[in-house]
């Protein structure tokens, strides 16, 4: 660590409020330039300053990249500091608030995609995925459960499968119209289910509520994925099993189009890396490959 360059790096109003922010938040360049309605060659040229010395880090997302705040254990005091001086700052605070829209409008994308697309999504899935069945993984994995969760749970199917083997079975989906879809097909199936409406960044679920929590292809559509597997934990109990596929990283942008994301999938590394920093021990991951030349990260973990 070179204290004399992080020092040099951080004597800037503009380079202090980027990373107080991407503390927060992970952001893009042009969602940067959006909060701070500045140059993109300016944000840019402060971006390359800060994760120079070892303050940010960056992931490619087909296009785009992003950033976040780095928060190892060597720079731990210092980002508290960061953080703690931001909050009695009005620029800083307005800095996140605009940054809340940001996420907020990905979140809305989100919905109003699943909404548009409630009534062919089991087909959309089944087009790409084949006969690649996250169900049949949770059945494998065995075990009898109090309480079992599916998060982002679309039309249900998942929830059926849960019901078998679960005294609770939980749903929880941002799409009011992917809900609707749900409660008919359980309720046709004579299946009681607990269905809310809610984000997977902010689950409608009490600490601990649950022993099982599935995520079938669906990290890839939340706006803050590390966010969402922190409330994964945070809804397990000690020891309660997580399971989850989604797309490993691909750069099909018309993939993106059809189907849908927020991200263009995560390589198993990223997905290791947000897992151990949310409190989840990685106990499994597979790599399946299904249609169109895509690949899929199968993973299970436990909660430490």
């Amino acid at each position: 660590m070179n204290i004399i360059r992080i020092f040099k790096s951080l004597a800037d109003e503009t380079r202090l409020r980027l990373l107080h922010m991407l503390l927060h938040h992970e952001l893009s360049v042009n969602e940067l330039v959006s909060i701070l309605d500045m140059g993109q060659s300016r944000v840019s040229r402060h971006l390359k300053i800060l994760a120079d010395s070892g303050l940010l880090s960056s992931r490619r997302d087909g296009s785009y990249i992003y950033y976040s705040g780095v928060r190892t254990r060597e720079l731990e005091h210092l980002m508290e500091l960061i953080v703690q001086a931001g909050r009695s700052s009005r620029d800083y605070e307005q800095d996140l608030n605009r940054a809340l829209d940001v996420m907020e409008e990905r979140k809305h994308r989100v919905r109003s995609f699943f909404n548009s697309l409630a009534d062919d999504w089991d087909r959309l899935k089944q087009e790409i995925l084949g006969e690649f069945s996250l169900a049949r993984v949770v059945r494998e994995a065995g075990g009898d459960h109090k309480a079992a969760a599916d998060l982002g749970c679309g039309t249900g199917g998942m929830l059926l499968d849960l019901s078998r083997f679960a005294e609770l079975v939980i749903g929880v989906d941002s799409s009011p119209r992917m809900l609707e879809k749900a409660r008919a097909r359980l309720q046709g199936a004579g299946v009681d289910a607990d269905l809310r409406l809610g984000e997977l960044e902010h689950l409608p679920m009490r600490d601990e509520e649950a022993d099982l929590v599935v995520m079938d292809m669906v990290l890839r559509h939340v706006a803050e994925p590390l966010e969402g597997l922190r409330e994964v934990s945070r809804v397990l109990r000690p020891a309660g099993l997580f399971i989850m596929a989604d797309f490993d990283r691909h750069d099909q942008e018309k993939v993106r189009q059809k189907y849908g994301g927020v991200w263009a999938g995560f390589t198993a590394e990223q997905l290791e890396q947000w897992m151990r920093q949310a409190g989840l021990e990685l106990l499994k991951l597979e790599h399946q490959q299904v249609r169109q030349g895509l690949g899929i990260n199968i993973c299970q973990a436990v909660k430490h």
